[in-house]
């Protein structure tokens, strides 16, 4: 290095020029371990204020995102549900509450396909209280509550007593009932549950298996996994009948998602409506691969 060669021309004994020597490599050492030292730390440095600018962006800035309908419902909910506690807390207390006035669109009735639990309660005497004669029914005040009845569990025990004929040496019993699993431990009641409960209800299956676990009743995850499967493959010439009535349809209507479009910065009107139009109908027409999308966007 130019700084070694230059010790040269210096008139310098050798233990001195060989002490200066050492210093000088383990200075420029030194220099070198600073120089990825501070490399290191502008990297960190440039890596928190890029983190920091991000983490300002998303508190400060503007932002598309809002609350859905359903969304802000859950905190009404819960608003509701806590106003409901503190009334009743105060109300067991044994004081005076003004409850909140609410805006009521009035008791819906119930539906009329519900089964109708009758409970008659009749006076304790049929006899007037005061003056001993015997009452006369004028009327009947009729209210309704609605109940619900939690998933049962229990089990189809099916018997089939096997006759002999001593004659003929032979043996006849029922044939056994046909079930969607063969041999399978589920009955229809139990796999029509599990299907509504994960498709229809959006329960993931081990919540499935908590509540049968309530009631002493082991489902493993596997065993519900494996219902779904078979299941699914026994609704499969179901499925292909639909798509064969759909496919007979001059037009079908699908994907009702809500499309948002962003471009350049420009927000454009969320679209209340989306629908993909598919012409379909016999091989030869030349609508039959052929797919519209059309949006209907509110302003």
């Amino acid at each position: 290095m130019k700084i070694l060669d230059q010790l040269d021309e210096l008139n310098l004994d050798a233990a001195a020029k060989t002490q200066v020597a050492a210093l000088v490599q383990s200075l420029l050492e030194q220099v070198k371990k600073d120089a990825v030292t501070l490399q290191a730390k502008d990297l960190k440095i440039q890596a928190l204020i890029l983190e920091l600018a991000h983490l300002r962006r998303l508190r400060y800035g503007v932002k598309s995102e809002a609350l859905s309908a359903l969304q802000r419902d859950l905190f009404e909910e819960t608003c509701n549900e806590d106003i409901a506690a503190l009334v009743a807390e105060v109300e067991q207390a044994g004081a005076t509450v003004t409850k909140p006035k609410r805006p009521r669109a009035g008791r819906q009735p119930l539906p009329p396909h519900l089964p109708r639990i009758e409970h008659r309660h009749e006076p304790e005497s049929c006899q007037c209280g005061q003056c001993g004669k015997d009452l006369v029914k004028i009327g009947e005040d009729i209210t309704e509550q609605l109940d619900v009845e939690p998933a049962k569990f229990f089990v189809h025990r099916h018997i089939r007593p096997q006759y002999a004929c001593r004659n003929c040496e032979t043996i006849t019993a029922a044939p056994v009932p046909p079930a969607i699993i063969d041999g399978g431990l589920a009955a229809v009641g139990l796999l029509v549950w599990v299907l509504i409960s994960k498709y229809l209800d959006h329960l993931p299956l081990y919540r499935l298996e908590q509540i049968a676990a309530r009631d002493q009743v082991i489902l493993a995850r596997s065993t519900l996994a494996e219902w779904v499967g078979r299941t699914g493959v026994a609704l499969q010439p179901l499925v292909d009948r639909l798509i064969e009535l759909l496919l007979k349809r001059g037009t079908l209507h699908a994907d009702e998602s809500v499309p948002r479009r962003h471009a350049q910065r420009v927000k454009f009107p969320r679209c209340s409506y989306a629908a993909q139009e598919m012409r379909v109908g016999p091989s030869e027409s030349p609508y039959r691969r052929r797919l519209q999308t059309t949006y209907c966007c509110c302003v």
